[in-house]
């Protein structure tokens, strides 16, 4: 209102210490979309026991704020610059991001509320999405509305006289349930009497005048004409004749009983103010602009009421400037025109952390406490603009191109997949006058030591050079040819006297000096001639060594060879080698161990001596160590993807020290100056820190100070520097080293409602993550989840990263998904990848942290999009010398595939429909069950390898489902509607009881969030799954009304357990395959336990592996 109020000509700022508290007061409300508040009613949760919540009505308000006051002169035509408010375009376009994703709903605890109404139009028309505006007014009418306007969200108990009998204002049910007792010293409702309030809410005339006002500024005179009669019926008559609109209307005491049984059948009464001055206000506005005396320009003269008109494709400009002369040549080959950076001038470049350096001036005031802009961050928007300051023009280089920040900036094909993302995003969230242009600089680290660009920076800019890319229209050129296109702001509240305010280009100059830190650290380590040892590479000798020099360098060598591949852990179960593998075993193998074991004429049910043989599925039981920086595993299973065992791969600090206790100390210094494999001086390295910590004084060179940490940073640069991403993430994790906008990219991800857990299940070891903290927290809980493993804690905290550019980017990927579990998420991607490669679990794991940070993500993202993918090996372009092998980590890529003999989990239904269509061809044969005979799997080549390549695709399905904690569309609403009909629903002995459905309305999210939680105490993914699908089919019962009652508490897992053994019993029948681990004919067949095939929770591993049941007809419990 104070920015359409001054735009109109008023002038209500008259001070400058009054504008600097306005600006401060911007920064404040720039981080709403982040900060939990009371909302429009301030009652915080609909309970009222004070709970703070994200509300969609108040993020709204505060980007219309923001929107409508940014560059926008306090002090109007008698203003200057030292009056001009300015907002950063990137916390708006945060604002606008967080209130798409949460619209149509309110907040966690209100699945609708009329108030939006006033986000979507007058006064805040916050958002631009036409679509999205005529689902929320869609959906306030439908649930909301009544005969006398509006109730403010479902549940109200306010001012109801459920609320309010016996006079007071707050009172609570009798133990019979049927009367209210006064209670005048509670201020709260307790959950399960919500219920009470459904269907006779208080009705508020205010939003049918909201209504009004939105049908006349969107041009709607039908809607106008509808809400004004029916408004005007309502309105009551004062005593001397003035006729008003009454604050609301409730349903009175004697027809609550009529009211409860047929909604909308009851007159009801007026209530409240008598003349509300909110409401009635309204009412005049909205007559007067009916009727034609003001025109909606005069109300909205910042014409914010256009917000959702299309807009006109965006162009982006970029510009590419080399950093040396060198580089503008070999630019020049690729036919690619650049300029040096020099040779823009008079227009000056400098890195984004020099502009959240000049807006820190912004806004402080000294005399009234004022800090101004504390805030470092700086985004995308705000860097494709162009700065004055003093006649000098300023360009800024994005954020994501500073290479002093993480090591994610140093991988190329990371940051031209950035590139093509950040273009998209200018393109949805540009609102500026003027182009964006975006400044890139080629550095030296994208030219190859052959002197060419990096091939996925080559591509990126011959795309531009084309016009698009991704679909945004793009046009390359020189910063010069931009200038009378380009969006240019003005610094201005720089240039004036005022103390502490004003900055020359001089002091720029001077925090450049003080931010720009050398490379990296002084070298103390031999020059590295290859990465791996010399068993692995070798390049040329200029002098043969000695046999007994090679024999020394050899046990050197070996001495603490391999010690860091042994302090990696990742949490994979006990049968990940070959649990899928055991499904896909070869048919020829299968039909003679059956000859083999009906040869032996077994007599009798198997005894647990036999258990130790190699199992029918040709995999031998394997011993389960002690569990290491995990719980045990509380439901007893025997594998399962949350088993707690501890892989060979992976050995505590303490047990390093045992395991090499003979090395001597010298023997490894000396042998550090000699070494000039990367993984040995690693290897070596790493031995000191463990057994002497990081600050022990190595005195390499006889120079004291040369720290053990000294030399971990040294190899951070230097891994960095070859691209050894496994070494990389290993020292950044004993580095302590966190990613800058890892609290930026949790906070993403928590406002857009996804609850985030880091470590693996169960708790408390798995930690789960609701609301934004700053870094240091966030890195201190990472630690805690990940226990001893530094490159695990490093891992998670770029898959956080990766995490939030997707949601910002595709949302689509995380539909259904309300808590992202880092822990499974990676534990999926490296048994994805052992399956890919057919190799062990704990190789798998070393593959995935030589993965570079782009092919990590790109592996992530075929992860989450459900997407089959290959891998293939890779040479990094970093070198193209004869002795380049020598000098790079063996790496893996990511590629899609869509061969037909690849089966991803979104085709899975079709295929097995499929191969039990053709196992089915006889009359009565069951084809989910049938086993192929020895004569068919030798005639049949062709159906042999489809049955190898489906097996275990509906296992890995609900591994991915349940790891990703990915839900069918509707379930929460679904579960809520058999809750209603039950007493209660047990999942693996946690109870979800029928008092959440008094509490909670279908749709509401802070019911998903309940089951979910239920859900996530399950540690293994599949068992998990298989919950939510016995969930789906009790769903079917109250949708086809097949039973009007479900009865007491229903126990789901004992669902899911006598489903497994009616599948059993099948399998005896039909001699299926369950029958080589779970099952047989005979009578007293004992069952083994842990179950041979693997199964979890007592389920047979088949039984995972089979197709979903869909029921056609009515059933009995």
């Amino acid at each position: 209102m104070l920015a359409q109020m001054t735009a109109s000509g008023l002038q209500i700022i008259f001070t400058i210490d009054e504008v600097d508290f306005i600006q401060n007061l911007v920064f404040y409300i720039e981080n709403a979309y982040r900060i939990p508040d009371y909302g429009i009613w301030e009652r915080g949760d609909k309970c009222n026991h004070g709970l703070p919540e994200l509300n969609a009505s108040s993020i709204g308000m505060a980007k219309a704020a923001l929107e409508a006051i940014n560059e926008l002169d306090l002090f109007g035509a008698r203003g200057g610059a030292a009056s001009v408010i300015h907002c950063k375009s990137d916390k708006i376009a945060q604002c606008a991001a967080i209130l798409h994703s949460m619209l149509p709903r309110e907040s966690t605890s209100k699945e609708i509320d009329a108030g939006l109404l006033g986000i979507i139009s007058f006064p805040g028309f916050a958002c631009d999405d036409e679509s999205l505006c005529s689902i929320t007014r869609t959906q306030i009418i439908d649930k909301l509305q009544g005969r006398y306007g509006c109730c403010r969200f479902l549940r109200d108990g306010y001012k109801t006289v459920k609320e309010a009998e016996a006079g007071s204002p707050f009172c609570y049910m009798s133990d019979d349930g049927k009367t209210m007792i006064k209670d005048p010293t509670r201020l709260y409702y307790e959950p399960a009497e919500l219920k009470v309030f459904e269907n006779i809410e208080c009705e508020w005339p205010l939003f049918w005048c909201y209504l009004i006002l939105d049908g006349i500024f969107r041009g709607n005179k039908e809607q106008v004409d509808e809400y004004s009669e029916a408004l005007d019926e309502i309105m009551v008559r004062l005593d001397d004749g003035t006729r008003v609109v009454p604050e609301f209307y409730y349903v009175p005491a004697d027809k609550v009983d009529l009211e409860y049984k047929n909604p909308h059948s009851q007159d009801r009464l007026p209530g409240g103010k008598t003349q509300p001055m909110w409401t009635n206000s309204l009412h005049i506005l909205s007559s007067l602009l009916r009727e034609g005396f003001i025109a909606p320009g005069e109300v909205d003269p910042l014409n914010r009421r256009i917000a959702t008109e299309p807009k006109p494709d965006l162009v982006v400009q970029v510009c590419l400037l080399a950093e040396d002369v060198e580089i503008v040549h070999r630019m020049a080959e690729h036919g690619i025109e650049v300029e040096h950076i020099s040779a823009v001038e008079p227009i000056r470049v400098y890195h984004a952390r020099v502009l959240s350096y000049l807006n820190s001036r912004l806004g402080v005031n000294d005399k009234m406490g004022l800090s101004g802009n504390v805030s470092s961050d700086h985004g995308l928007l705000s860097t494709s603009k162009l700065y004055t300051l003093h006649g000098h023009t300023m360009a800024f280089v994005p954020q994501f191109l500073d290479q002093h920040q993480f090591y994610l900036a140093l991988d190329n094909d990371l940051l031209a997949d950035i590139c093509k993302s950040d273009l998209a995003y200018l393109r949805y969230n540009w609102r500026e006058l003027g182009r964006p242009t975006i400044t890139v600089t080629i550095t030296s680290n994208m030219i190859d030591h052959g002197g060419f660009l990096q091939p996925a920076m080559l591509n990126v800019i011959n795309k531009m050079k084309n016009g698009y890319i991704n679909g945004v229209q793009v046009t390359l050129g020189k910063m010069s040819e931009f200038i009378n296109t380009s969006c240019i702001k003005k610094l201005s509240f720089l240039e004036t006297t005022t103390a502490g305010q004003r900055v020359d280009i001089s002091d720029i100059t001077s925090y450049l000096h003080s931010i720009l830190s050398p490379a990296g650290p002084k070298s103390f380590l031999p020059a590295v001639k290859q990465v791996f040892s010399e068993e692995s590479f070798s390049l040329p000798a200029t002098e043969a060594p000695s046999k007994i020099e090679k024999e020394q360098k050899r046990k050197r060598r070996s001495s603490v060879h391999g010690i860091i591949s042994r302090t990696r852990s990742i949490d994979v179960d006990n049968l990940s080698q070959g649990m899928l593998a055991d499904l896909e075993f070869n048919f020829k193998e299968y039909a003679l161990h059956k000859e083999m074991e009906t040869s032996q004429n077994l007599e009798g049910p198997l005894s647990p001596r036999h258990e130790k043989k190699p199992t029918p599925l040709g995999v031998p039981q394997r011993k389960i160590s002690g569990s290491f920086h995990l719980l045990t595993d509380m439901a007893g299973s025997s594998g399962g993807i949350a088993s707690m065992t501890k892989t060979p791969s992976w050995v505590e600090d303490k047990e390093l020290i045992g395991m090499y206790k003979d090395v001597e100390i010298e023997d490894l210094l000396k042998q550090l100056t000699e070494v000039t494999s990367l993984r040995d001086q690693a290897d070596i390295v790493h031995y000191l820190y463990a057994v002497k910590g990081l600050e022990w004084d190595t005195k390499i060179g006889g120079k004291t100070g040369v720290t053990v940490k000294y030399l971990i940073e040294e190899l951070y640069y230097k891994s960095a520097q070859f691209k050894v991403w496994s070494l990389v993430r290993h020292t950044a994790g004993i580095l302590g080293k966190q990613v800058e906008q890892l609290a930026h990219a949790l906070t993403d991800l928590l406002v857009r409602q996804k609850q985030v857990s880091v470590g693996l299940p169960p708790e408390p070891r798995e930690k789960t993550i609701t609301a934004p903290l700053p870094p240091r927290e966030i890195t201190k809980i990472i630690r805690e989840a990940c226990g001893d493993d530094k490159s695990s804690a490093v891992l998670t905290q770029e898959i956080l990263v990766y995490l939030a550019m997707f949601i910002r980017t595709e949302p689509k990927l995380f539909h259904e998904m309300l808590r992202l579990r880092v822990g499974l998420i990676i534990q999926v991607m490296t048994t994805e990848l052992a399956r890919t490669i057919n190799c062990p679990a704990g190789e798998a794991y070393e593959h995935l942290m030589t993965l570079s940070p782009y092919e990590l993500k790109d592996l992530l993202y075929h992860i989450l999009s459900s997407k089959e993918f290959g891998v293939s090996p890779t040479q990094s372009s970093h070198h193209k010398s004869s002795n380049a092998s020598a000098l790079m980590e063996r790496q893996l890529s990511i590629v899609s595939h869509r061969k037909s003999k690849v089966f991803g989990v979104d085709e899975l239904q079709q295929q097995v429909s499929g191969l039990s269509s053709r196992g089915s061809s006889k009359p009565g044969s069951r084809a989910t069950s049938r086993r192929m005979t020895l004569s068919e799997v030798i005639l049949d080549d062709e159906n042999a390898d489809d049955y190898e390549d489906r097996a275990g695709q509906w296992l890995r399905r609900r591994r991915l489902d349940g790891a990703l904690n990915r839900a069918p569309s509707d379930f929460y609403t679904k579960v809520w509607k058999v809750l209603e009909r039950c007493q209660g629903l047990s999942i693996d002995g946690h109870l979800l009881s029928q008092n959440l459905t008094r509490e909670m309305t279908p749709h509401e999210f802070k019911f998903a969030l309940r089951v979910e939680s239920v859900l996530n105490l399950i540690p293994q993914p599949e068992y998990r799954q298989l919950m939510v699908e016995a969930l789906m089919v009790l769903s079917l019962v109250v949708e086809n009304d097949w039973l009007k009652n479900l009865g007491g508490t229903i126990r789901v897992d004992r669902l899911v357990i006598d489903a497994n053994e009616i599948f059993l019993v099948d399998q005896g029948l039909c001699e299926g395959d369950a029958t080589l681990c779970c099952t047989s004919k005979e009578p007293n067949f004992y069952r083994p336990y842990p179950l041979r095939c693997g199964g979890i929770a007592g389920v047979c591993l088949h039984f995972y592996d089979s197709a979903r049941a869909v029921v056609t007809a009515p059933w009995r419990i």
